[in-house]
This record gives C-alpha cells, structure tokens and sequence, in this order.
C-alpha cells in the first residue's frame, strides 16, 4: 500500500509529519539528541530492525537532519551526526515530552527531565509567542493564511471558512468567537 505525500501540501505540521513518515523517525532523532551516533548502538537503543534503521537514517540524512561522518575506514562504517536542521528539531522533541509528562505519565512522574546547563535547573519545553513570551495557547491563538500559502487554494470557499476570510454577505460565512479574534498584547500597545 502506497503512503500518501504530504510533502506539497499547504501546511507546516502536514510536511513536518510527511519527513517523519512513521513513528521511528522521531525516536532515531532523540537517540542522536542522547548522543547515540554509531547504528549499531542506535538499533540496540531501540529494538528497531536493521533494514527499517537503514531506512530511517538514510531518510534523515537525504532531508539533511543527519549527517554521515566516517569513523573506521575498513570496513567503512559512519556516525550519524545532527546538523543544525536536525538540532533545531531539539524543539519538537522537548514539546511531545512535555506533553508526555503532562498526560501520559504514571504516579511516578516523568520518565526523563530536561536539565537546563545554562542555569543549572531541571525544566521542561513551554510554547511562548515570540512577540510578547505569554504563552501560545489554543484559545488565544488563530491561524492565517501565510505568504506561502498557494493563492489558488486560497480562493476556496472551504479554506476561507477555515481561516475566517469569507465577507459577512459571502455565503458560508460564520462569526468566529470573540476569543478568537484575540491579537498579542504588545501589538495592541
């Protein structure tokens, strides 16, 4: 059975889950964040079989999240090394940990913690608007169109209703809530 592509479709979070594929593509990205380099000691970590390892890495380092250094020249064998494209995903790990931690978690409390180097405590990821760093919560947050977003899907009167851009007297227009058309504190300064 073919996997359908998300890789062309209108949306960030769709493209992200497309490079991720499968559920294994993000626990190969947290081995590397541990420090786990070599695929032997990556495919021990996980349990995982050799063939869908090789799959997975080769993946990463085509999309550029790994790179392959060599360590032993006979036979050829390679680390696997995060490149910045690959520590910037730190981000999306540390978050599905947090949510972990919150709603999956047992009496005994999270499995891993965050230590912070730079100030010496424990933490842990929280989501906060670039602009004014109060959180980013769902009911005070809405999504736009952005400038990427393909002008000839946004003629639609589905996704105009799904971004809240129909006029009043258009057909399929529905007031959004009031919470919803909440904007960022510092930008009503």
């Amino acid at each position: 059975m073919k996997r359908t592509s998300f890789a062309n479709w209108p949306c960030s979070v769709a493209r992200t889950m497309d490079l991720l594929g499968d559920w294994w593509t993000p626990l190969v990205l947290r081995e590397a964040f541990y420090g786990i380099r070599r695929f032997d000691e990556i495919q021990q970590a996980l349990g995982i079989a050799r063939n869908t390892l090789a799959d997975r890495l080769r993946r990463l380092v085509e999309e550029g999240l790994l790179e392959k250094r060599p360590y032993q020249r006979d036979p050829v064998r390679y680390d696997y090394v995060l490149t910045e494209k690959g520590r910037d995903f730190f981000g999306v790990i540390a978050a599905m940990s947090r949510w972990g931690d919150r709603w999956l978690a047992d009496e005994a409390g999270p499995p891993v913690t965050f230590h912070h180097r730079t100030c010496g405590h424990d933490t842990h990821a929280e989501v906060v608007c670039a602009h004014c760093r109060e959180p980013l919560e769902a009911d005070d947050t809405v999504m736009r169109m952005g400038p990427g977003y393909p002008p000839r899907l946004a003629q639609r009167p589905d996704v105009q209703r799904r971004f809240g851009t129909l006029l009043i007297d258009e057909p399929g227009y529905h007031p959004l809530p009031a919470e919803a058309s909440r904007v960022c504190r510092r930008d009503t300064d």
